[in-house]
């Protein structure tokens, strides 16, 4: 069973990430085995409990199974604060938020001919601060089109002085603010469904990053042409370079399954 970049193997009781093994005991690896075989889904603490801990069995069931995800959350790198896998439902038990696909066992003769290289894996964090800081240059564009709208009132378009520019500037500026301020704040306390809500937001920040691509055209008589044409470019571009950094570090959001499954 596959979810992020792990893979747990049910018949050997081991959790890889990136094909290296992880340390996890066996009580633990029957905690997660069951969430996984569920996800989406509260498994409540009596049904842990009656799986993997029998009425015979004297035991202290709640230290025990506190214990059994401290230790699942710190072989994923997971936080009981800001979960990207195991999340707990108050007075009920826990969910599995990451989308499991279960994938068949190979022959040995299959794994031999899989000599693809695997895929690069870049650094959550990493991925995190460049999201980020694209937000913040966006703002900047925002806020100096704001503080010099009667400027942008002397472009004229198609020859004709009109306030069209200072307008469209005013109105997109005031809806991207906010859209790029919850983006910050998204990403900067690790939600774990931002990788939903931004494919679902998408094609609105699309169309507006693609409008504001033209903003170094607005300074055109300070840079040049070459500059401005060459920033536009660039910028026309960094849309999808979101979509991008959000699949690394959100992957279980790509399909339209998980979009079904948190929605």
């Amino acid at each position: 069973m596959r979810f992020a970049v792990f893979e747990a193997d049910l018949e050997s009781r081991e959790l890889r990430k990136n094909g290296r093994r992880l340390r996890l005991q066996d009580q633990p690896f029957a905690v997660l085995a069951a969430l996984l075989e569920r996800p989406g889904d509260i498994v409540t603490r009596e049904e842990l409990r009656q799986k993997l801990w029998p009425a015979d069995t004297f035991v202290d069931f709640d230290h025990s199974l506190n214990t059994a995800i401290n230790k699942i959350r710190e072989a994923l790198g997971d936080s009981a604060s800001s979960p990207r896998f195991v999340e707990t439902v108050a007075r009920r038990g826990y969910r599995f938020l990451s989308e499991v696909r279960s994938e068949p066992e190979t022959s040995a003769d299959e794994k031999s001919k899989s000599d693809a290289p695997k895929e690069v894996v870049v650094h959550r964090g990493l991925v995190r601060v460049l999201f980020g800081l694209l937000q913040i240059m966006y703002l900047i564009f925002y806020v100096e089109a704001l503080l010099h709208w009667r400027a942008l009132d002397r472009i004229e378009i198609f020859n004709v002085g009109a306030p069209l520019v200072p307008v469209i500037a005013i109105v997109t500026a005031g809806v991207g603010i906010p859209l790029r301020f919850y983006l910050l704040s998204a990403i900067g306390f690790d939600h774990p469904l931002l990788g939903v809500k931004f494919h679902k937001i998408f094609l609105g920040v699309l169309l507006l990053d693609l409008l504001w691509a033209i903003a170094p055209f607005l300074v055109l008589e300070n840079i040049g042409f070459g500059p401005a044409f060459g920033a536009t470019a660039a910028l026309l571009y960094v849309p999808f370079a979101e979509r991008t950094l959000i699949r690394m570090a959100h992957p279980g959001a790509r399909s339209p399954e998980s979009v079904r499954l948190f929605s």
